[in-house]
């Protein structure tokens, strides 16, 4: 099962209400291997814009995406980082632009990172 049979519909529609969904039935082990490392986050997160990006959404889909996987992240994660934590802090401190406009660097940061690659 990939979040992609979670998240996006047959007709292609994301829900980003499904985030939390996705992220609790995502297994402890992979999830522990994604999050021990920033940049093993950075690329994990570069390859789902890139799959965002080929299913044909925009920046701001996926940095609503990107808010979503965010919040879930700072409420029920522990940061395993330096990186994480400062990324929870300033998500803690942020107004709703703030950590949208978080998010948007966020995705820009997977970007680049998937381009990396």
């Amino acid at each position: 099962m990939t979040e992609h049979n979670h998240m996006v519909d047959k007709n292609g529609t994301l829900d980003t209400g499904k985030v939390n969904d996705v992220m609790n039935r995502m297994d402890t082990g992979e999830k522990e291997q994604i999050l021990k490392n920033f940049e093993e986050f950075k690329s994990y997160l570069g390859s789902r814009v890139h799959l965002g990006e080929s299913l044909g959404l925009g920046e701001e889909q996926l940095a609503r995406t990107a808010e979503k996987v965010a919040g879930y992240l700072a409420a029920h994660e522990e940061p395993r980082n330096a990186e994480e934590n400062l990324l929870r802090e300033l998500w803690n401190v942020g107004r709703d632009e703030e950590r949208h406009m978080l998010a948007h660097m966020l995705v820009r940061l997977a970007q680049k990172a998937n381009k990396a690659n």
